[in-house]
């Protein structure tokens, strides 16, 4: 069966010369081909020629056959931990990301240069490779790991370097965009788009998306068997926005299986104001329980419905679709269930949400973008946020704050996104309006949290290109 089009370009063997790649204008070139605006081509591109400099000054060969790939982060505009649940995400890319650059090796020796922060790292690529979380290099190792074990014949590595401007830790899926450009990286230099047993699994483009999620939670994927991934629990979501965004639009997806529903077109000048802050969305001892916390719950609520009904339906979305009562019916399963390990009121806390969020919210958020109603987009934004606080309980007084003083200084929607506690807010704003927005966000957010001045961050981005290969 063939692979999906827009994968195998991607995971394309490298051809150009590392020597190549240094020079910006010729990439800004590519970049703008493909949806960036010339300014943030021109940045890329800037940072791509850094990358294959940066290899070259180590020793790299100018006339080994490399690759290079910006991988954007992602804004959650709804969809509030429902994608792995078997519901829906309304996404976008945003303009920063990774900007990578891979030479291949002949053999399986894996250096990769953080040349951002300074770090480094090598090994040997690997089925048994062990990970520690907490650090960057659990993601990379990961990924080689999983590659290697479902991929027999992935046995060469690459000298990697690369740069990322997203904020770490920020809910802009800076490790899940790492795990793809990296999965995208040696899958490259191992012709990996060639291999019978890649082919069985990725057979259309959304497959891909699916494949680098299970990388990252460990899950098995098609027969593939899983691993202890990198220690989240999520699905597929960030990994499709990132694979598949549209440029100036957000794209509704459901998931589980993964399936574009529609595209809806942004108004014509407005952008995404981005407050980071500050408060890091830690994935490690306590912070990764709580961030696993929802979608526990979800397993939780699907593992009821199967005991009750008898039926095989894996997500709470599944369930809901086995007939017009189903909703009813799930409610009561878990009002009489036993108490467990999760209580009866969160369980329906958690269902409520899922529904409100999946099947009345992001619809119409969707329909009133559509009818140019930003009016109705903000209130039906504003119902995620109020459910996000009180039925998820995962936003911290940061990011409540962020949300609402956006909304009152005129921003025509305002969320929290990511996996929560901690994390950044988006605001859709005027872009002729978005620089004093920005200020006098940022001078109410200081003014109210002083002590996150040292890591907060705010800036404005559009709704940019998917992960692009430009050599």
């Amino acid at each position: 069966m063939e692979t999906a089009s827009r994968a195998a370009r991607l995971l394309a063997e490298p051809s150009a010369p590392l020597g190549t790649l240094t020079e910006p204008a010729a990439l800004a070139d590519s970049l703008a081909a493909e949806g960036l605006a010339p300014d943030a081509a021109d940045h890329r591109a800037r940072r791509l020629a850094r990358c294959a400099q940066a290899l070259l000054d180590t020793g790299v060969p100018p006339d080994r056959a490399a690759c290079a790939l910006i991988v954007p982060g992602r804004i959650e505009v709804l969809g509030k931990h429902t994608d792995y649940a078997g519901g829906r995400s309304l996404l976008a890319a945003v303009e920063r990301g990774i900007a990578l650059v891979a030479a291949a090796r002949s053999d399986a020796h894996l250096s990769i240069h953080d040349f951002g922060c300074g770090a480094h790292a090598a090994f040997d690529l690997s089925p048994d490779l062990h990970t520690e979380p907490g650090d960057w290099t659990n993601y990379a190792m990961t990924a080689a790991r999983r590659l290697a074990r479902d991929f027999g014949p992935v046995g060469r590595a690459a000298d990697i370097a690369f740069e990322s401007d997203l904020p770490s830790a920020a809910g802009l899926s800076s490790s899940s965009a790492l795990i793809v450009a990296l999965g995208i990286a040696l899958g490259a230099v191992n012709g990996i788009a060639r291999h019978e047993a890649f082919r069985r699994v990725v057979t259309r483009d959304e497959d891909l998306a699916d494949y680098l999620a299970a990388v990252e939670s460990g899950a098995p994927f098609r027969g593939l068997g899983g691993d202890r991934g990198v220690g989240t629990q999520g699905g597929s979501e960030d990994h499709t926005a990132i694979l598949y965004a549209r440029p100036g639009h957000l794209a509704q997806y459901v998931f589980v299986p993964t399936r574009l529903e529609r595209v809806v077109p942004l108004p014509a000048g407005v952008v995404f104001a981005i407050g980071v802050s500050g408060v890091h969305a830690v994935k490690t001892g306590a912070a990764l329980r709580l961030y696993n916390r929802a979608s526990s719950q979800a397993r939780r609520i699907a593992e009821l419905w199967q005991r009750a009904t008898g039926r095989s339906d894996t997500t709470i979305g599944a369930a809901l679709e086995a007939g017009p009562d189903a909703a009813e019916r799930l409610r009561a399963i878990i009002a009489g269930a036993d108490r467990g390990a999760a209580p009866t009121d969160a369980l329906l806390a958690r269902l409520d949400q899922f529904i409100a969020e999946t099947r009345e919210i992001i619809p119409a958020a969707a329909d009133a973008l559509a009818a140019g109603d930003l009016a109705a987009f903000g209130r039906a934004v504003d119902r995620s946020q109020v459910l996000a606080e009180r039925a998820l309980a995962n936003q911290v007084d940061e990011t409540v704050f962020l949300a609402r003083s956006a909304r009152e200084l005129g921003a025509v929607a305002a969320s929290a996104f990511g996996a929560g506690f901690g994390g950044s807010v988006w605001a859709l704003v005027q872009e002729a309006d978005a620089a004093r927005f920005l200020d006098a966000w940022r001078n109410a957010y200081l003014a109210r949290f002083p002590s996150r001045a040292a890591d907060a961050r705010f800036f404005t981005t559009r709704a940019g290109p998917p992960a692009l290969r430009v050599a």
